[in-house]
């Protein structure tokens, strides 16, 4: 990876040598594509704004989300695009109506052919009227008949023949979907610089049987069927602590080198939020957002926050620099320790934390009260794109935490 890396900058700088101006890119509606599983392609849209001096501005759209991407570099006819706080990046050679190139995560050596279109606005073509309408909620299963199945909760929301929602798991949503009902036939897609997938089905009143991808790595089938009633199980019994622990406990290094530990001055009889996260996960992202404006509001209270990163960054050097970027772009002012790096392998998250009885879910937020106690664990993260079950936990996660600074 490192090798093509290298070789793959060679080429751009090469191309910047030359004496001729490359025509700049076209402003306006793109529609983007990133081959899949299976060569299925993962449709995006984004609007690019030209703001002079050969530089430009990117607004990614995912149904009710926009994402402003501002790290953009063009040498010569080469163009690479850095998606805000998410290591991946989109690079590639441009003409002034077409972009062709690579999605990279070099972390963890992914790699996806993207191409992109100027003037098209539409994500998904329109091939038929649709015979159905999908809007409400689903009961789901991905990987049915097998000893790795999982449920989920669907819930859509059709306007014509545009599709949108997202899928609730037991340990967070798959974020933003956005798509199109065309005849019997449902396809929707998110991209954000972390998540890459697609899903395809077919769908009747009560029924949707599909194949959902997660970029070229993962291919799962599902089955679907209508379920106003259902909900998944409470997921505040996930993640417990073990029997013969009282206390949670941990000493991790900050990006000074410091050694911080919940011994610390700075918890003394605080209600502290620990939040166990990596800065390469969309549902870790949705909270620290959350928690980051949560700490704002509330830093004259005996709240504290303090985050654990596991990252897939190689070095340390490397883990710190995504955990200062994250910290940048958010206005995070509480301190994020470096928990682990080189793997984000849950078994070995755990061992770290030996206290818990697993670590099940990026992320996992404990709730400790002023006393030390453990009082309650969030296991995974409903966030916006969940509409109602967002606006649940965040009533729930303010009432609880009144609760204890009262005590």
């Amino acid at each position: 990876m490192k090798r093509v890396f290298f070789i793959f900058f060679l080429f751009i700088a090469c191309h910047s040598c030359k004496e001729e101006q490359a025509v700049g890119l076209t402003e306006g509606f793109w529609l983007a594509e990133l081959e899949v599983g299976d060569n299925q392609r993962l449709p995006f849209n984004f609007k690019l704004i030209r703001l002079g001096n050969g530089k430009y501005n990117i607004e990614l759209y995912n149904a009710d989300e926009t994402i402003l991407i501002d790290e953009i570099k063009v040498i010569g006819d080469s163009v690479i695009i850095r998606m805000p706080v998410f290591e991946g990046y989109l690079a590639g050679k441009y003409t002034a109506e077409e972009i062709n190139g690579k999605f990279v995560k070099e972390n963890e050596g992914r790699v996806l052919p993207f191409k992109a279109v100027h003037g098209i606005r539409e994500r998904f073509k329109r091939l038929s009227i649709p015979s159905t309408n999908i809007s409400g909620d689903w009961e789901v299963e991905f990987r049915p008949i097998n000893e790795e199945s999982y449920m989920a909760k669907g819930i859509f929301k059709q306007v014509d023949d545009r599709v949108s929602g997202t899928f609730r798991t037991m340990t967070g949503d798959y974020r933003y979907l956005e798509g199109i009902n065309s005849g019997d036939s449902v396809k929707f897609s998110t991209f954000d610089g972390a998540h890459a997938y697609l899903f395809h089905a077919r769908a009747t009143d009560s029924s949707m049987v599909g194949v959902f991808y997660s970029g070229k790595h993962a291919k799962e089938t599902f089955v679907a069927r209508r379920n106003e009633n259902y909900e998944l199980p409470n997921t505040e019994s996930l993640t417990y602590m073990k029997k013969g622990f009282d206390k949670l406990k941990f000493s991790f290094p900050d990006a000074e080198g410091n050694m911080v530990s919940l011994e610390d001055a700075s918890f003394k009889d605080k209600v502290v939020i620990v939040q166990i996260m990596g800065t390469w996960c969309p549902n870790c992202l949705d909270e620290t957002k959350f928690l980051a404006e949560y700490f704002k509001e509330h830093s004259n209270k005996q709240v504290a926050v303090v985050a654990l990163a596991f990252e897939y960054a190689k070095t340390k050097e490397a883990a710190f620099k995504s955990i200062d970027r994250l910290k940048d772009r958010i206005g995070i002012k509480y301190p994020i320790l470096l928990a682990q790096y080189g793997t984000i392998d849950k078994k070995m998250a755990q061992m770290k934390l030996p206290m818990l009885n697993h670590v099940l879910s990026f992320p996992t937020t404990i709730i400790i009260d002023q006393k030390g106690d453990v009082r309650k664990i969030y296991t995974g993260f409903n966030g916006p794109a969940t509409g109602s079950n967002y606006d649940s936990f965040k009533k729930d996660f303010h009432s609880f935490i009144t609760q204890l600074l009262e005590v």
